[in-house]
């Protein structure tokens, strides 16, 4: 496995506490780098610096609501003040919502969806980017999902909702780039976290159907890929979406 040098490297990764944020944070912490941890899981939050393996000095677990902009910023100010600047965000922090089609899909559910994985997105991505360009520099990775190419039915709230994770990526990216600001995403197919396997079984199996790999997404892939897009080794790429579909993606 490779290790990217994040040494003097200061991270957040929102939705931290688990799955793919968690691999993210501990790559992370491996490669020399202080990782701020947002979650709504208070219980995960206490066992963070335990699992993780990590320097207690390196590493900040944060109960932050994305969908409220005002602790938003409030813990992106905690966060510089504490590391001293902000180098990196994994913008992961998102819910799946209900399965159900659109006509019959619950209003109230559907809002909260999109208000959690495109709006929290973008107040996360808006607090820190002022930090970042004052610094010249920065690396942001969103969390899309192939469903945000594809779309699958059933599951439209949060389908819409990655698609739009991905146009917001390439506006931003094109904003920062003058700063060595690079914003890209990637779009995993189904990985091995809780939030997935909490889905109806047929709707699972569905989508797992779909994938020529023929299995889920391992956790260590993903966060693999992400690493690297939020290393300095990324020093050229912006606006891009890298797929994490196991082949089912057809762009």
């Amino acid at each position: 496995m490779n290790t990217y040098d994040f040494q003097d490297r200061s991270a957040i990764v929102t939705g931290g506490g688990q799955g793919i944020g968690f691999s993210v944070a501990k790559r992370i912490l491996e490669g020399g780098g202080k990782v701020a941890i947002w979650d709504v899981d208070q219980e995960l939050l206490y066992s963070l610096i335990e699992n993780l393996g990590g320097n207690a000095a390196n590493i900040l677990a944060q109960n932050v609501d994305i969908s409220d902009p005002l602790a938003v910023q409030v813990a992106s100010d905690s966060v510089q003040s504490s590391f001293g600047k902000i180098d990196i965000l994994i913008n992961n922090a998102a819910i799946v919502g209900p399965n159900a089609s659109t006509w019959e899909y619950p209003e109230g559910e559907f809002e909260e969806v999109v208000r959690i994985g495109l709006i929290g997105t973008y107040y996360v991505s808006r607090a820190v980017a002022p930090h970042m360009i004052s610094a010249n520099y920065g690396r942001i990775v969103n969390i899309s999902s192939v469903a945000g190419k594809e779309g699958n039915p059933g599951a439209p709230a949060y389908s819409s909702t990655k698609a739009a994770v991905l146009a917001l990526t390439k506006s931003l990216g094109k904003e920062l780039a003058q700063y060595d600001i690079s914003v890209n995403a990637v779009t995993p197919a189904v990985a091995k976290t809780k939030m997935a396997l909490s889905q109806d079984p047929d709707f699972l199996q569905m989508i797992l159907s779909k994938i020529p790999r023929g299995r889920m997404l391992e956790l260590s892939e993903a966060a693999a890929m992400i690493c690297f897009l939020a290393s300095e080794e990324n020093s050229f790429t912006t606006g891009a979406v890298f797929d994490l579909s196991g082949g089912r993606a057809t762009y």
